[in-house]
């Protein structure tokens, strides 16, 4: 009786391993790799610029996510001054910060803007009254520009550059 049972059960296992060797096999689930966060865009975004004591001929950009999700903020924002039609401020490629800068919704990122040389070299220097930021998406930039007026007074010379976006104001500073 108990050789009966064994076989029994043996036979009922067997069929069930048969039965699942027949249906067709499925996809196995996708991981879960969280929220994917998408671009920063001028038009969720609030720009300032203001003048800081150090280092001489700096200014500090920040842009605040006023959008209801977080974004990231790639490279360096693209500067225009006045009524320029090329980007007006090279990139610093040294600042480049080790992760992209990610803004929740409230936060802020700040960009270092050396606005001429320190020791008077730049050409081509003049007064400027107004900035065009525009947010650049890896593959140029999107949308239409903010724009900003600057502090009164601003000097700018062809020597003008941008850091990368940073998560503290003192590191985009540095530069």
């Amino acid at each position: 009786m108990r050789f009966a049972r064994l076989i029994a059960s043996a036979a009922l296992s067997g069929a069930a391993v048969l039965a699942t060797a027949a249906v067709p096999a499925q996809a196995a689930p996708q991981a879960d790799h969280g929220r994917v966060t998408a671009l920063c865009s001028t038009s969720a975004a609030d720009f300032t610029v203001r003048n800081v004591s150090r280092p001489i001929n700096h200014q500090l950009l920040t842009v605040t996510n006023t959008g209801a999700k977080s974004c990231n903020l790639l490279k360096t924002p693209l500067l225009a001054f006045d009524d320029d039609t090329y980007v007006g401020a090279r990139a610093i490629e040294d600042s480049k910060p080790q992760a992209v800068v990610t803004l929740k919704p409230g936060e802020s990122a700040y960009a270092g803007i050396v606005l001429s040389s320190a020791d008077g070299s730049g050409e081509n220097g003049r007064h400027v009254r107004t900035l065009h930021v525009f947010l650049d998406r890896g593959e140029g930039s999107e949308g239409g520009p903010d724009t900003l007026a600057l502090p009164k007074n601003t000097w700018i010379d062809d020597s003008a550059a941008v850091t990368y976006w940073q998560a503290d104001a003192a590191d985009a500073l540095v530069w």
